[in-house]
């Protein structure tokens, strides 16, 4: 858990997540919270989508978001990847419900700095914000949460870690099993199965 910043990000539970979407005034910051948890994407890259990564030229969804690789993290030897997520169906009827208003292109622009994106830091404070509306401050939820929460769901679902390293765009495994939270009970499981 994170305590002041430190450790890894806390796992997001449904109950938890439903409690911090209610606390974001906006559609364009609720889809922001979606759009992480949905993809498992960082934050970094999804300030940075534009309107043509996840809608067509009629704004309508895509069936996939693509996160452009200037967009992403680098990889460990310092390359950065495109990734392409295909679109849950949740996510799609959020997304087919929302209408992009952006003249500039991109998908959260800033009030501030109109003609760029939203920052990181401000979407982080906006997710802080949240959380602390929501009286979950204690529990240890940063941005990355979503990114740690999405890979956990997915292989307590029984998702295997090569299919999770594409979902992800992971290049190393062993970077990826950092992200997975272990569930006691499930530990106890496998060993009743020898």
């Amino acid at each position: 858990m994170k305590n002041n910043r430190h450790g890894q990000a806390a796992i997001i539970s449904e109950s938890e997540y439903v409690k911090i979407r209610a606390q974001l005034r906006s559609k364009k910051y609720k889809l922001l919270l979606d759009i992480a948890r949905f993809t498992g994407e960082r934050w970094g890259a999804i300030v940075q989508l534009k309107i043509e990564d996840i809608f067509d030229a009629d704004r309508n969804p895509l069936a996939e978001i693509t996160f452009p690789a200037g967009i992403r993290k680098a990889d460990t030897k310092g390359k950065r990847h495109t990734r392409s997520c295909p679109v849950h169906p949740a996510l799609g009827e959020i997304l087919s419900a929302y209408r992009p208003s952006a003249s500039n292109g991109w998908l959260f622009e800033s009030r501030i700095c109109p003609g760029t994106h939203i920052t990181l830091r401000a979407a982080d404070l906006l997710f802080r914000g949240a959380v602390e509306a929501a009286n979950l401050a204690h529990k240890g939820f940063s941005t990355h949460s979503t990114r740690r929460t999405f890979i956990t769901r997915l292989w307590e679902a029984g998702v295997d870690l090569h299919t999770i390293q594409l979902l992800t765009g992971h290049k190393d495994p062993k970077a990826l099993i950092r992200y997975i939270e272990a569930d006691p009970n499930r530990i106890t499981k496998a060993l009743a199965l020898l």
